[in-house]
């Protein structure tokens, strides 16, 4: 089928239609440097895998190999554009055309190794209007797709190997990073878990259970509850919250430290509490201008929460979650609990900023009762 393609010339393929709906979804070929030398690798997609593999020859033997799986292919070459479609009948059908794509090989050391692939078929991410439905990245969705990715990243550098995780996601929302945090646990990282959902718009707590229960995720649930009032005494593993609203964000990292939750991850959202407090002249400098004082208050928030945290003996990393022009809500507070607990010293500086500017902070009420 490819004879009359000249192989030193070939710089990617792509493969799709499969012919068998329960073996490889998708599939590409692409000429790539890795540690200065030019070798072709190939990347086979199932619905939940992708499996690379890299070659220096037979590059033309590997198009055929991989055409025995799929209907269509799309060849770039450094001249040509070619693309083939096996009929249902078996009559093959192909087209060329000159090659208006520069493929540039040695981009590949810089690109962005994600750990949702490109190509995955993740149906969230179909439904939240980010992956077409052959796993291609909508454009316009693009960073929404890094974000999620990165949040990813984060929660696998932070719970490393794990048989089992127990997971209360509070102020939940419409659930997609629910959903895509499961997908990635359950079917990318093999790990058991069971993720529990809340939020206070009842209307979409019975949303998300429709679609749970539409993707077949067993081990999810949604619950309509105020996060203040929640009450567990079952071994919690890891609770997550983003953008849980003002005061939210505390109440979930206080039910965190009551009982002993080994991992956090929290992306707070508006905060309101303190901003309302901060007298004009303590900081009139920056508090005259409403936007400068709104993120001073959010630091002096966060700082508090971190602090608090760090006091009950987690280890705390305090990181931009995503680029500020793509969110300025991109705090992420993250917590690993040690047994390095209730340190004098920590304590005394949160008193200090408490007491110093009279602030009434949730969390510290919450902790030391106020």
């Amino acid at each position: 089928m490819f004879e009359n393609i000249e192989a030193n010339k070939i710089l990617k393929a792509v493969f799709s239609n499969p012919i068998n709906k329960d073996s490889y979804k998708k599939a590409t070929l692409k000429k790539v440097i890795i540690k200065n030398e030019e070798v072709f690798q190939i990347e086979l997609f199932t619905n939940t895998q992708c499996f690379t593999s890299n070659h220096k020859d037979d590059v033309k033997e590997k198009l055929e190999d991989l055409m025995n799986y799929f209907h269509q292919a799309e060849i770039w070459c450094s001249d040509f554009y070619y693309a083939f479609k096996i009929t249902s009948k078996g009559k093959i059908l192909s087209n060329k055309k000159k090659n208006d794509l520069i493929f540039n090989a040695s981009k590949n050391n810089r690109e962005k190794e994600y750990i949702i692939k490109e190509g995955m078929i993740v149906p969230p991410l179909i439904d939240l209007g980010v992956m077409l439905d052959d796993g291609r990245i909508v454009k316009a969705h693009y960073d929404k797709y890094r974000q999620i990715n990165k949040y990813l990243e984060i929660l696998d550098s932070t719970i490393g190997y794990e048989d089992h995780l127990n997971i209360i996601d509070f102020g939940c929302g419409k659930s997609y990073l629910t959903f895509i945090v499961y997908y990635y646990l359950k079917f990318i990282k093999k790990i058991n878990c069971k993720i529990t959902g809340l939020d206070l718009k009842e209307d979409v707590i019975d949303k998300c259970n429709k679609i749970k229960d539409k993707y077949g995720y067993n081990d999810i649930e949604f619950v309509h509850k105020n996060i203040a009032d929640f009450k567990e005494d079952n071994k919690i593993d890891l609770i997550m919250t983003l953008h849980a609203c003002d005061t939210a964000t505390d109440f979930a990292l206080y039910h965190a430290i009551r009982l002993n939750v080994k991992y956090i991850l929290s992306v707070p959202c508006c905060q309101h509490e303190i901003n309302m407090q901060l007298k004009k002249d303590a900081f009139n400098v920056i508090t005259k201008y409403g936007l400068l004082k709104e993120r001073m208050s959010a630091i002096m928030t966060d700082a508090i929460r971190a602090n608090i945290l760090e006091y009950y003996g987690y280890k705390v990393n305090v990181s931009e979650f995503i680029d500020f022009d793509a969110s300025p809500k991109n705090v992420l507070i993250k917590g690993v609990l040690s047994n390095n607990k209730y340190n004098d010293n920590i304590k005394k500086e949160i008193d200090k900023i408490i007491n110093d500017y009279n602030l009434n902070q949730t969390l510290y009420n919450l902790c030391f009762e106020k």
